[in-house]
């Protein structure tokens, strides 16, 4: 029963916290790189202008990343409203199998992993300050 004991393991939290961000960051790397590469290898797009649309792309998640360093709980439920809505995309859409597998896992498995471990973090954060409170 010590995965349901409400004790303070700030190690976890910890390792938690920053795996999130560092799933965050690839997936900021990725999305800016992707954006980038679409404009300048394959539009043919001067060098300025491919640079502003990737950031164009990634800039929703530097703006959760941000938003994550200060309310890990907010930032959990974007990343959910994210991953939930790639695949209401991909239905819309109505991707082929090849799209579902590469957008399933680049995209909506870490937004989804970085969902769950930044409400981990954040449930941890509570049960400590419980814990120093009492």
């Amino acid at each position: 029963m010590e995965l349901l004991a409400r004790t303070c393991k700030s190690e976890r939290m910890n390792f938690q916290r920053m795996l999130a961000r560092f799933l965050l960051l690839l997936g900021i790397l990725f999305t800016f790189w992707m954006g980038f590469g679409n404009q300048f290898a394959y539009q043919g797009q001067p060098l300025g202008i491919a640079t502003a649309y990737g950031l164009l792309f990634s800039g929703g998640l530097i703006i959760v990343f941000v938003i994550g360093l200060f309310y890990e709980k907010i930032a959990a439920l974007l990343l959910a409203v994210g991953a939930a809505a790639m695949i209401v995309w991909g239905i819309v859409a109505q991707w082929p199998s090849g799209a579902w597998g590469a957008m399933g896992f680049l995209i909506v498995l870490p937004l989804a992993v970085s969902a769950i471990l930044y409400y981990a973090a954040s449930r941890m954060q509570q049960i400590c300050d419980l814990e120093t409170h009492v």
